[in-house]
């Protein structure tokens, strides 16, 4: 974390019986006081989220709780969930108790069907066409999402999500079986040469078969707590955001104009896609947080992960599931791959 520059120097927080360990390294020991040296595998990211990738299995309510009250602090000193760790940051972390950390409950049936569901796979990566409906990790009052179940179906002790997709939002996500797999891809995805393409189901008919959406985004909370995002090209929070879209279809649906289209995010905002075609007026069919007046009647937000385009790797698709397919006319074109 960046400190002030003239902020009086913390006191030391570890002796030479208990020095730091890597946080490249997994935690032994829960029971004990763990202080974790961050390295530049971990530089800038946010405390909460390198906390859930060391503390697998506790559920995110109780991280924010130890964070909360003070039973993790970053360089000596009290810290919040927002905050960047930096790279010689030393995080100490209070024991877990054991109970909170319990195994989530994962049917056979359930588990089995996220194998049939791998598109791609070799030693570092593997592609998962994921399902609508299942987070990719659990939190926030759920017990497991996609990442604790492929560990546990696995039996494989490394498994980490190189990136995270929408609980409602179907297709393509990325799973490393090895940190230099994961160190790699992050990289590829902060330099912007990983190319994500998604097709969805808006209302309406755009104008224009080709355009950019540029619109700076803005993430707020409602007063009952819940997340959302919002264009808002005034406030310095704003982030910079790109989208490219293309129209291939458009038809019909219970008597409204619906477009299918290609998006290609050139940035990577939390319901980036969901947010700019709906600030232009065609909002993605099925969202309850952007489109609450839909009156298509589909059940499902109509958004998939398509197509991944990663340098060394031939294109990654995964189809269209059958339940967005089926409200398209028959005779419509995919886009090539």
């Amino acid at each position: 974390m960046t400190d002030d520059a003239n902020a009086p120097e913390a006191p030391a927080i570890f002796n030479s019986k208990t020095r730091p360990q890597s946080a490249d390294d997994e935690i032994s020991n829960f029971e004990k006081v763990n202080y974790l040296e961050v390295t530049r595998h971990q530089h800038d990211q946010r405390l909460d989220n390198f906390l859930l990738n060391r503390l697998k299995g506790l559920p995110k309510s109780h991280i924010y709780k130890m964070i909360r009250s003070d039973e993790i602090r970053v360089n000596n000193k009290r810290c919040k969930a927002h905050d960047r760790v930096s790279r010689e940051d030393v995080v100490r972390i209070a024991p877990v108790q054991l109970a909170t950390r319990d195994k989530p409950i994962i049917s056979t049936e359930f588990a089995k069907s996220l194998l049939q569901r791998v598109v791609y796979e070799d030693d570092g990566l593997l592609v998962l066409n994921k399902p609508s409906g299942i987070a990719v990790h659990g939190g926030s009052g759920l017990d497991f999402g996609v990442i604790e179940a492929m560990r546990e179906v696995t039996g494989k002790k490394y498994l980490e999500l190189i990136h995270r997709i929408d609980k409602d939002t179907s297709g393509l996500l990325m799973i490393s079986k090895k940190r230099s797999t994961l160190k790699v891809l992050q990289q590829h995805l902060i330099d912007k040469t990983i190319q994500k393409h998604y097709l969805c189901l808006a209302k309406g008919q755009p104008t224009l078969n080709e355009q950019r959406i540029d619109a700076p985004l803005l993430r707020y909370t409602l007063a009952s707590g819940e997340r959302r995002v919002k264009v808002d090209a005034k406030d310095p929070q704003s982030k910079e955001s790109q989208t490219d879209i293309v129209v291939h279809n458009r038809f019909m649906i219970a008597n409204q104009m619906v477009s299918l289209i290609e998006a290609k995010p050139l940035t990577g905002r939390t319901h980036q896609i969901r947010v700019h075609l709906a600030h232009i007026g065609h909002a993605i069919l099925g969202d309850d947080k952007y489109n609450v007046h839909d009156k298509s009647g589909v059940h499902r937000l109509c958004l998939h992960a398509w197509r991944l385009d990663i340098p060394g790797y031939e294109p990654i698709i995964a189809p269209l599931p059958e339940d967005i397919a089926a409200l398209l006319p028959v005779d419509t074109e995919l886009p090539k791959v």
